[in-house]
């Protein structure tokens, strides 16, 4: 009789041990979110933005783990993983999101973006982040886009000033891998070199490339003024990217849970373009300052030579480049 006494004695208390443990520690839930730049850029911000708002509305059921510096692999590789549900969150830039699904390249034509305003707009836009979901259901398989975000536009830099798109002819030039740039970068005279971005900054210092092309705060970020000190502000290219989610981590949530993350991108999407436009003003006011020098590009030859070949570009790459396109320019 004893022993069922203390047996019933040790139910009782564990199931009011279990009712008394917090809730939250009961199911709270940490999500990987990788991504290749330093925190400090408009990466990092969006991970903040989106965890934070991911733990307020799910009152601290959610929470994210940040993973930056590509310390889960760099993006083509973690664009891999999210698609195998081995990690939850990533941000790719467009261009490297073309990996999976070329259409993608049509964001990085050169000049469709005509200015800072129009990139905000753009990528804000309702049509066009419904165009690129659109894109990806019916093009890629294990992961869904949750939001479309920026690091504003993109320039050169290298050892030697880029002040006319004459400039250009016969430099080699580190640029991502799509079609896109191996379209644009020629009709200047350049030559593109595939690599990625971990790899940029010793093929500058070494002259395996003569001149790389990225966003200010990235070029701030990554240290590149150090092997490349010019940067010639030629403003061709957006820094588009994407937020990631894994498919098998979406199909996990409820749909209450799914509203969550959504609003959590929705914060992403309304706080962070501004944001980065605002950092990349900060950063190269920072450069100028620490001596790098920022030149001024006349942009009327690259674009001369740009524009002629947008269409059919946007043609090779597919029905849904098209469409985006169209929306983009529908925004000016």
């Amino acid at each position: 009789m004893k022993l069922h006494r203390w047996f019933a004695l040790f139910v009782v208390l564990f199931v009011v041990a279990a009712m008394a443990f917090p809730a939250d520690a009961q199911q709270k839930r940490r999500f990987t979110f990788g991504y290749d730049q330093p925190h400090s850029t408009g990466y990092g911000y969006s991970g903040d933005v989106f965890g934070k708002k991911l733990e307020e509305v799910s009152k601290g059921m959610f929470a994210v783990d940040q993973f930056p510096a590509a310390q889960l692999g760099q993006e083509p590789v973690m664009l891999q993983k999210v698609r195998s549900g081995d990690i939850d969150f990533v941000i790719s830039s467009t261009a490297n999101g073309s990996t999976v699904s070329p259409q993608f390249g049509v964001m990085s034509i050169h000049y469709l973006f005509e200015n800072d305003q129009h990139l905000i707009k753009a990528i804000a836009s309702p049509e066009l982040n419904a165009a690129v979901r659109q894109l990806v259901r019916e093009t890629v398989q294990g992961a869904h886009v949750i939001t479309l975000q920026t690091l504003g536009l993109r320039d050169l830099y290298g050892k030697r000033e880029i002040k006319k798109v004459e400039d250009l002819k016969g430099a080699k030039v580190r640029v991502q891998a799509t079609k896109t740039e191996d379209t644009c970068f020629p009709a200047y005279g350049a030559q593109t070199v595939h690599m990625p971005f971990g790899e940029v900054y010793t093929s500058l210092q070494t002259g395996v490339v003569e001149f790389a092309e990225n966003g200010v705060n990235v070029y701030l970020a990554g240290k590149h003024y150090e092997v490349a000190p010019i940067m010639s502000l030629t403003e061709h290219e957006a820094n588009n990217s994407i937020l990631w989610v894994s498919e098998k981590t979406w199909n996990s949530f409820t749909d209450e849970q799914k509203k969550w993350v959504e609003a959590a991108a929705n914060e992403v999407a309304n706080l962070e373009p501004p944001y980065a436009i605002k950092l990349e003003k900060e950063s190269g006011e920072k450069l100028q300052k620490m001596g790098v020098k920022l030149v001024t590009a006349d942009k009327s030859g690259f674009i001369k030579a740009v524009k002629p070949i947008q269409d059919q570009l946007a043609k090779e790459l597919g029905p849904h480049a098209v469409k985006m396109m169209e929306i983009i320019r529908s925004l000016k």
